[in-house]
């Protein structure tokens, strides 16, 4: 039995964290659905997703093939460990909480699946202020910039404009038709 991954992507602001949050609680103890924990180049924060390495670690990580993916975003590098490579090899599916810009560069395989999380840019714009993280001019280049790029080829689109509970039990009730 071969397994697949499912690269989950989308625009700041789309919600995907807490939609990836959100199915993986409640997929939890599936014995065939595991999400997959990044390496990120950048210090853990309150809420943080990832597990921090040095860009050094991260390239002795690359040089020694203990990486399945890894790609670069908005300034850091991004890594998930070979280990789960070796779980979609004995048939499950890893979920890889990815980039729409790493999306597009891979392709087409059948061994991948792509999942995009968006949201209408009101609701962008929004969740972007809330953050707290950017100022009104950047925020309103980011939501022009998310219009600009072409969005990667989906398999599965979820827009993220309503309560996180239906954008999150689209995204299980995707995982789980992927698994029979």
């Amino acid at each position: 039995m071969r397994g697949s991954w499912v690269l989950v992507c989308g625009p700041s602001g789309a919600g995907k964290d807490s939609v990836l949050a959100w199915a993986q609680q409640a997929l939890r103890g599936h014995p065939r659905i595991c999400f997959a924990r990044r390496l990120v180049t950048r210090p853990l924060a309150p809420g943080s997703d990832h597990d921090p390495v040095d860009a050094p670690g991260m390239a002795a990580l690359r040089r020694a093939g203990a990486l399945a993916w890894s790609w670069q975003a908005h300034g850091y590098e991004y890594g998930v460990r070979s280990e789960y490579a070796q779980r979609v090899r004995a048939g499950q599916l890893v979920v890889v909480n990815g980039s729409r810009e790493h999306a597009r560069t891979v392709g087409r395989r059948p061994d991948l699946r792509c999942v995009l999380v968006t949201a209408s840019p009101g609701v962008l714009r929004a969740r972007l202020h809330a953050r707290g993280r950017e100022d009104l001019q950047a925020i309103s280049q980011r939501v022009a910039r998310n219009a600009e790029l072409p969005a990667p080829c989906a398999d599965c689109v979820i827009v993220n404009d309503d309560a996180l509970e239906q954008a999150g039990a689209a995204l299980r009730g995707y995982l789980l038709a992927l698994t029979p």
